[in-house]
């Protein structure tokens, strides 16, 4: 049986890779609405972060997705950032 490719992305924080589906992505689309995107499908530039709690907040702190998205974030996604380590 010939085994699926599974396609990897590499955290904007660690550096390092992992499959797709063990990341968040948070992407802002054409109109600079940015969203966290469950899917993985939605359009627009994405960045990818690891579901780790000390990722999100170290991303918060060093405002590197603004950078990676040329885009102020606003504070709603961080606050969703966190909320899914909280909830």
């Amino acid at each position: 049986m010939i085994q699926k490719k599974v396609p990897l992305r590499k955290c904007i924080i660690s550096n390092e890779q992992f499959p797709k589906k063990e990341l968040i992505r948070v992407v802002k689309n054409k109109e600079g609405v940015v969203t966290i995107d469950n899917t993985g499908k939605l359009n627009g530039r994405g960045a990818y972060l690891k579901k780790d709690l000390s990722v999100i907040k170290k991303a918060i702190k060093t405002k590197k997705l603004d950078k990676q998205l040329k885009i102020q974030i606003p504070e709603e996604i961080y606050e969703e950032l966190l909320g899914m380590f909280n909830g």
